[in-house]
């Protein structure tokens, strides 16, 4: 199957790269799935496969997603010497009651050693995942100050949820495991918020922190509206427009039809609406927010009459505010930024 998977994917690129107008590309990322799971070899392949296709700038950022366990001194070594620049650890936590909770294959151990290796073999661009919301208040303490005695220069955290047909999910009914209590997410929230400002970190997106000059650059592309493609299966492509697109997630699915010359995929047109519920709720998670010349210029004047009369009210309750031409949420309401943009989103009619 990984033959075959590596063989479709060289096969879309070579017949999409159209797809992409602007050829000069400033970041690449392999994610979704396992990517580390992946020879370097293969990496490097795929990579080929993209310049020869795309003019990487010279500051190009490639980000590899990894789990901890991938990661040992032999894989490292090669991929340090692959083009791969940024690393993307799944650690989650750094206790092991943590990782049981949430299912993961690595041990609190693999998790703190993954991070150390890396550096050792000069890939010092690394960012962690870390999860709150799974353990009491010492704990997620603990967890970030690990992260600083790390030196990781970038760290996204996420609230733990419960999916359905998990482990955890089962756990949860079953009434062995609590389920998420958002107060005490909130808490932890604001404290790592505060927490890692104190330790020089930029509180750049919701989710996201990181030290000066280490911004994800790739997502910062997604949150700022610029267009993508994606290859392989669940893979999302945006023209920057009004067209967004996702292949098939079934990987025989997928296979089946790039080798039949057919891309198995479903496509959305977004109408002027959702393209303006989409440029706000994007903006609104990060710092730098939602211009107004922008929302001005593009959308006409019946929908920006509704859109102002809703914004008025969230204005009028201190949810947004308005600086230097830009709209942004305060961040002491950033873990309230996807219901308050939402207050904010417009209705096709139709």
């Amino acid at each position: 199957m990984k033959d075959d998977m590596l063989h479709a994917l060289h096969k879309e690129i070579e017949k999409r790269h159209h797809e992409l107008t602007d050829k000069r590309i400033a970041t690449l990322y392999l994610g979704g799935g396992t990517p580390s799971l992946l020879a370097v070899d293969e990496i490097r392949a795929l990579l080929d496969k993209n310049a020869r296709y795309y003019d990487f700038d010279p500051e190009i950022e490639i980000t590899l997603e990894a789990n901890p366990d991938d990661l040992n001194a032999k894989f490292l070594k090669e991929l340090s010497q692959s083009g791969v620049n940024r690393l993307s650890i799944g650690t989650q936590s750094f206790f092991e009651d943590d990782l049981k909770l949430m299912n993961r294959a690595h041990t609190a151990g693999e998790a703190e050693d993954s991070i150390k290796r890396a550096q050792d073999f000069g890939l010092e661009n690394i960012s962690i995942d870390l999860i709150y919301g799974s353990s009491s208040m010492p704990i997620w303490k603990e967890n970030l100050q690990k992260a600083i005695q790390l030196q990781v220069p970038h760290i996204s955290s996420y609230a733990l949820t419960v999916e359905p047909k998990t482990a955890l999910d089962k756990w949860v009914r079953e009434k062995t495991v609590k389920a998420p209590n958002e107060e005490v997410q909130n808490e932890a929230f604001y404290y790592m918020s505060e927490f890692l400002k104190e330790n020089g970190f930029v509180h750049y997106e919701i989710s996201n922190f990181a030290k000066p000059d280490f911004y994800s650059r790739h997502n910062s592309a997604y949150w700022k509206g610029k267009p993508y493609i994606g290859f392989g299966p669940s893979a999302h492509s945006f023209n920057g427009g009004k067209i967004r697109s996702w292949n098939v997630a079934n990987n025989a699915l997928y296979i089946k039809g790039i080798a039949g010359g057919k891309r198995n995929f479903e496509e959305e047109i977004l109408s002027p609406k959702d393209q303006l519920n989409e440029l706000v709720m994007i903006g609104l998670r990060t710092i730098w927010g939602v211009e107004l010349n922008k929302i001005v210029s593009t959308f006409e004047n019946h929908i920006l009459d509704e859109f102002y009369s809703l914004l008025y009210e969230k204005k009028k309750e201190g949810f947004i505010i308005e600086e230097e031409g830009f709209l942004k949420i305060p961040e002491k309401h950033w873990f309230l930024a996807d219901g308050i943009a939402s207050d904010l989103f417009l209705i096709d009619e139709d």
